[in-house]
């Protein structure tokens, strides 16, 4: 397959596409600017792409992959700033006319990475399952509602379709970035004070097999449908302790989180396809690759 991935140099775009390379499909990344060489295991071709401009020609791409989101650095939930309408016009007006373009140019398969921020204001500890009705309480929640909706309106005979809420991604950043936590374990070893929290999360390679799987999934099985995208309930304690370990040090933790108030997303229509997350065991291999970039 020929697969355009948008926000394919980002954290989750990365892994995405070099899952595709190891499947033997052809990647073409869209964005502002090309991949700088080495970023990727293989080359990979690319196209200019901005979310607030026209879209390009998808002639001849057989699926696409929308991962890319504008907003402020760091920042998701409240990624807006102080331009709500750009951002929306950017985020969703632009996402619309993406999908609108790889319908006309004849794509036969798109995926859209969505959030559990479309579930928003449901109590803590709720059970996320994709029959709760969405209630985003926040502008980057209801931009990725509102794309999964116009998405959803394109599956039919000649388009499958299908979204991925995904909650928290972790995983070692790619050549020049940093990782999720590495402010956080900067943080911890320098001893600063670190407040409790524990949060849903998965990791980036068990992201990049969700979408291989909805690749290859027959398109009755994706059907517009949103599929939860989950796996670990972790605690910053718990982390920082197995961080801690590899190290060799022995240093100070913060209290434990009240996982109970955890929301957990409940994954089961993605596992009925054959997805199997990494857990804990994946968690540790990986902090002993990110831990050498402190």
């Amino acid at each position: 397959m020929k697969l355009a991935i948008t926000g394919a140099t980002g954290l989750v775009g990365r892994f995405v596409a070099e899952e595709t390379l190891a499947a033997g499909d052809t990647v073409l990344s869209l964005g502002r600017n090309p991949p700088r060489p080495g970023f990727f295991s293989e080359p990979v071709a690319h196209m200019p792409f901005e979310l607030g401009a026209p879209p390009p020609s998808l002639e001849g791409i057989d699926g696409l992959i929308h991962l890319a989101f504008q907003h402020l650095p760091g920042r998701y939930r409240g990624g807006e700033g102080t331009d709500p309408d750009g951002f929306r016009q950017a985020n969703l007006d632009g996402t619309m006319r993406l999908f609108e373009a790889a319908r006309r140019d004849g794509v036969k398969r798109i995926l859209f990475l969505s959030s559990r921020a479309v579930y928003g204001d449901w109590p803590a500890g709720t059970r996320l399952h994709e029959s709760l009705a969405p209630r985003p309480d926040t502008l980057y929640g209801e931009v990725k509602w509102r794309a999964e909706q116009a998405l959803a309106g394109f599956y039919g005979a000649d388009v499958a379709t299908a979204s991925l809420r995904a909650t928290g991604v972790y995983g070692p950043a790619g050549p020049g970035q940093r990782h999720k936590w590495e402010e956080l374990f900067h943080d911890f070893f320098a001893g600063t004070d670190i407040a409790p929290r524990a949060a849903t999360e998965v990791h980036g390679a068990d992201v990049a097999s969700a979408v291989r799987l909805l690749l290859k999934a027959s398109p009755e099985k994706l059907g517009g449908r949103a599929f939860n995208l989950s796996d670990l309930v972790l605690d910053r304690r718990d982390l920082l302790r197995e961080l801690a370990q590899i190290a060799g040090m022995s240093l100070p933790l913060p209290q434990s989180a009240d996982v109970t108030q955890v929301s957990q997303m409940d994954c089961a229509r993605l596992r009925d396809l054959g997805w199997k997350p990494g857990g804990w065991p994946l968690l540790q291999r990986t902090l002993k690759e990110m831990f050498p970039g402190l």
